[in-house]
């Protein structure tokens, strides 16, 4: 791709989700929504391959489908209330369907299905954008009005998408898609908690992009997109076939690794709120997720693949990726426990 196009789709990608993050108006947030969607959607389908096209189509349809219904709902309680501000949503009616909306944009069971295959269709680099970037936008949103919503619904939603998250990856052998389920089940947590705590869902959102961007940017750097190819790497690079395999146990929330931090606050919230039932489903519901990254970690680690060489010193491609963006994001994934007590101070 042209650098210029290239640079200038980032600047709409960057300047939509901050038109989002600044506003109060909603119709100021659902421009910023539709600039987002409509300078990711090339970068989605520069590679001509039918199945990027297949994605970008699906991916296109939801989130114009998920910002109609923004519109729509938004211009029924400037109809009801006299004003578009966000703080003001009486309506219980327009207050559901943005939520819904807001749900279906960031993947939210039951309104996830499309996740999985539009991240199928991409390159690693783009659906790093998708599972991360992406979700800033829709998911400011959801903060800000968070006290308009029903929380029994919120607590469905966050029940469902850690459940479903864990599930759908279970057999899974492609990687984008198990990366996908695991979207999935992290946007259930910060769902969940964001009525008693939305410090929780910031601090939660933080660790899940770092998690996140390190495990996209190691996938990179070995090209590696499906579950069998992961038993070759080892002999190729060790070091790097070790940190992934600790990336991904911090995804799943194994302490002492960063990715345990927001899971443990959560818990800890949901019990000092008196929802001990909701609390043990969510770390039952962790454990699904924790099953499928032991997988992928066992045949990383512990497996031979039967076509590997036999050679003592195997063959290597030389990547032109930089390296220094995933030190940084791998030395985060791994080592921010200690912080703790730290953001103890902040979000207390």
């Amino acid at each position: 791709m042209n650098p210029y196009v290239l640079a200038t789709l980032l600047s709409s990608l960057g300047l939509g989700t901050t038109l989002t993050f600044a506003s109060s108006h909603w119709l100021l947030a659902w421009m910023g929504l539709e600039i987002n969607t409509l300078a990711i959607v090339p970068l989605m389908a520069q590679h001509h391959h039918p199945r990027a096209v297949e994605a970008t189509t699906k991916y296109f349809l939801t989130q114009a489908t998920a910002a109609a219904v923004i519109l729509f709902a938004s211009t029924t309680n400037a109809w009801i209330t006299g004003e578009w501000n966000m703080t003001n949503m009486s309506d219980p009616t327009a207050t559901t369907m943005i939520l819904a909306a807001l749900a279906l944009k960031i993947g939210l069971a039951p309104m996830h299905f499309w996740m999985p295959e539009v991240l199928q269709g991409l390159d690693l680099l783009t659906g790093l954008i998708l599972s991360t970037w992406q979700k800033l936008a829709p998911l400011t949103l959801i903060i800000q009005t968070a006290q308009a919503f029903d929380p029994l619904l919120l607590t469905t939603l966050g029940l469902m998408s850690t459940l479903i998250g864990g599930w759908g990856g279970l057999n899974q052998t492609q990687l984008r898609k198990v990366l996908a389920y695991s979207s999935i089940a992290h946007m259930g947590w910060m769902i969940i908690v964001l009525q008693y705590a939305p410090q929780l869902t910031l601090l939660a959102l933080l660790m899940y992009v770092l998690m996140t961007s390190a495990a996209f940017l190691t996938l990179k750097l070995l090209s590696t997109t499906k579950l069998n190819t992961l038993a070759t790497i080892w002999s190729k690079s060790p070091i790097l076939t070790t940190t992934a395999a600790l990336i991904l146990l911090s995804l799943g929330g194994l302490p002492p690794l960063t990715g345990f931090m927001p899971k443990w606050f959560i818990l800890q919230e949901l019990a000092k709120q008196g929802l001990p039932l909701t609390a043990t489903v969510m770390a039952l519901a962790a454990l699904i997720s924790l099953y499928f990254y032991l997988r992928l970690c066992y045949t990383m680690t512990l497996t031979i693949s039967p076509n590997t060489t036999t050679s003592i010193t195997p063959w290597r491609t030389q990547t032109t990726q930089a390296s220094l963006p995933l030190a940084l994001f791998t030395v985060m994934a791994l080592g921010l426990l200690p912080i703790t007590p730290a953001m103890v101070m902040l979000i207390s």
